[in-house]
């Protein structure tokens, strides 16, 4: 038993890589496993699973991030940009570009950190529910910052606010590589809004031959990724919100399949993977999480989440070849601290 918690969420996984884990299911990307992703590599053609930094554009998929903000360093009071060297002396030949970028780690291709999303749990059993995150951290062994409702205006003036457990860099340590297994939503539901359920998943994964094992990497293809290059920046707001499939998290069939299936990471060219917002759930009197598939992965099972990613291409490409099965490499930013990082992977077929 932890030395941070006595009890621990109903259907969790804490504790069962370590008290002190801070990869969650990461730990199931064994030597043995990424050797065998590496058979999955028969023709050597890679596909850039990312979109660019830029994407989706404007801020109406999600008013709290903005695109980036990309401007030149400065050199002697000067943009540092297209700048000769010969200001310092004439002899000089060079001519220099250094730029600087202020990015929402999670404004576009993204991953989801540990620190991103805890609950409110009773974990040291004294009656009081403390905030908590994967494997029991609480915030008080978690964030360099105040950690009440009431300073969440002094959080924002607080230049030092970072996590000191769960970061993204634990993730970026560990050398992200697997088997990658797509599945192919929107060969089956097309462009309309549909809540994916545990049934659903399983028709897809019938009709198309596909195979999830312990350890595998599951991405998603919705088509939303497909839709946000097509609008070059400027996509509706009826597409970003109305339209293409997203999981059902509330689905408890569904979640069991996820807990069950040994998945090592979920990924999807939407929007937080599942559809937010969220169906109701069955008792609304009680509490329960406004995310519940952010909920069970992040918080109970520690299953990162990839968003946003651009998958279309590699769909198409595997689906011509009767494949599902690729190399996934996809190590995010190794920045101490971050709660998120931009996803730039790579399939290997």
């Amino acid at each position: 038993m932890s030395k941070r918690w006595t009890r621990r969420p109903e259907g969790s996984n804490w504790g069962e890589f370590g008290d002190d884990d801070q990869l969650g299911r990461v730990n199931l990307l064994t030597p043995a496993r990424v050797k065998a992703a590496m058979a999955e590599v028969r023709e050597g053609k890679r596909f850039c699973l990312s979109l660019p930094l830029d994407r989706p554009g404007g801020r109406d998929l999600n008013p709290r991030r903005f695109p980036p903000r990309h401007f030149a360093t400065e050199r002697g009071g000067l943009a540092n940009f297209n700048l000769p060297l010969s200001i310092d002396d004439p002899r000089h030949l060079d001519v220099v570009c250094d730029d600087a970028v202020l990015l929402c780690l999670q404004y576009s291709s993204q991953w989801d950190s540990f620190a991103h999303v805890g609950a409110r749990f009773d974990a040291d059993g004294d009656g009081i529910a403390e905030h908590c995150f994967y494997n029991g951290w609480t915030a008080a062994d978690y964030l360099d910052a105040p950690q009440t409702v009431e300073c969440a205006a002094e959080f924002q003036r607080y230049p030092g606010a970072r996590v000191r457990r769960l970061g993204i860099e634990n993730m970026a340590a560990a050398c992200i590589q697997g088997r990658g297994v797509l599945i192919d939503l929107y060969a089956h539901f097309g462009e309309a809004r549909h809540y994916v359920g545990y049934d659903d998943l399983m028709d897809v994964l019938e009709k198309d031959q596909v195979i999830v094992e312990e350890g595998d990497i599951v991405c998603l293809h919705t088509g939303f990724g497909k839709m946000l290059m097509a609008a070059d920046g400027h996509p509706s707001k009826d597409a970003l919100h109305n339209a293409y499939p997203v999981l059902d998290g509330r689905d408890p069939k569904l979640q069991n399949w996820i807990r069950d299936s040994g998945v090592a990471i979920l990924i999807a060219d939407n929007y937080a993977v599942e559809g937010v917002p969220s169906k109701p759930p069955a008792d609304d009197s009680a509490d329960f999480a406004a995310m519940p598939l952010h909920h069970l992965c992040l918080f109970k099972l520690g299953i990162h989440l990839g968003e946003l990613w651009y998958l279309t291409d590699l769909a198409d490409h595997l689906r011509g070849q009767g494949r599902s099965r690729f190399l996934m490499t996809a190590p995010p930013l190794r920045l101490p601290g971050a709660v998120g990082s931009p996803a730039n992977a790579i399939a290997t077929v």
